[in-house]
């Protein structure tokens, strides 16, 4: 049985539980417990706070665990990335009241921060030669330049909204970070066998991420026109259909190119075009 550490509530442990169900993970949840094991599959799920989940898995307590990379980088205990998992996207950023008037780095020069990631934030001013006072909070950190408590903060950042809403500003990105998947030094052959098929399906739902599958009849005479925008992973799968002169063509595209691939594939006479979702996809 693989023990799995993760976030216990938040955008990251909504995207989490979707990952592990789209993995074939469903969890056996009559009612919310701190522990939950899995019907089909040889793991359990244990939920903590984010911040425990790094030293959680490197004493052992979790053999792997899915958390943010700010977590993991800021709490710097003894455990293995083993895969960015690329959702929960943020920024770690520096902020300052907006009517400040920002000029680099040496605005920063003997002022007041406020953070829950004080580790980041010192190896940050450390390497720019900055010296700063750091006040350390746990929680509501954009509040505290409004009551006093600082002059500026450094925490999280996705949409920008929580600093608009305090009348601050993000002026320095110290760092991007990103769900990831980590694991203790010790697991055991049994373990690493489970977390080995564990990464083969979260592949198989990152691959198929973003792609949408394509079939097309097109005339054969512009087949080879229609091959250079259509690449798929290898070359797209053509079949011969009834009518002389036509034929059937299959591959997968980038759904961000979707609209741009749609109007050269009608521009060079494709028709019933169909477009199909991925869900999983076996490289």
């Amino acid at each position: 049985m693989l023990r799995i550490a993760v976030q216990s509530k938040g955008r990251l442990y909504e995207e989490t539980m979707f990952l592990l169900e789209e993995a074939g993970i469903k969890l056996n949840k009559a009612k919310r417990t701190l522990l939950l094991s899995a019907k089909d599959f040889p793991v359990e799920v244990l939920f903590l706070r984010d911040d425990d989940i790094p030293q959680s898995v490197a004493n052992g307590v979790a053999d792997v665990g899915i958390v943010g990379e700010n977590e993991y980088v800021e709490k710097k205990q003894n455990a293995q990335l083993i895969k960015r998992l690329g959702f929960s996207k943020c920024r770690l950023s520096l902020a300052i009241p907006k009517d400040e008037d920002y000029r680099g780095l040496c605005w920063f020069q003997g002022k007041t921060i406020a953070t829950s990631y004080p580790s980041i934030l010192r190896t940050f001013l450390e390497k720019n030669a900055i010296k700063a006072d750091l006040h350390v909070i746990s929680g509501s950190v954009e509040i505290a330049p409004g009551i006093g408590l600082a002059d500026a903060i450094f925490d999280i950042v996705s949409s920008g909204s929580t600093l608009i809403s305090n009348q601050l500003k993000e002026v320095e990105v110290v760092m991007q970070s990103e769900a990831l998947l980590i694991a203790g030094n010790k697991l055991t052959e049994d373990k690493k066998a489970i977390l080995d098929e564990l990464i083969f399906r979260f592949n198989a739902i990152q691959a198929a991420a973003g792609k949408k599958y394509i079939l097309l009849n097109a005339p054969k005479d512009k087949l080879d026109e229609i091959t250079e925008v259509l690449p798929g992973m290898k070359s797209p799968t053509v079949t011969p259909l009834a009518e002389e002169g036509w034929c059937s063509i299959q591959s997968v595209i980038e759904e961000k190119r979707f609209w741009e691939v749609i109007g050269k594939l009608k521009s060079l006479g494709a028709e019933g075009i169909l477009v199909i979702p991925i869900e999983k996809m076996i490289l």
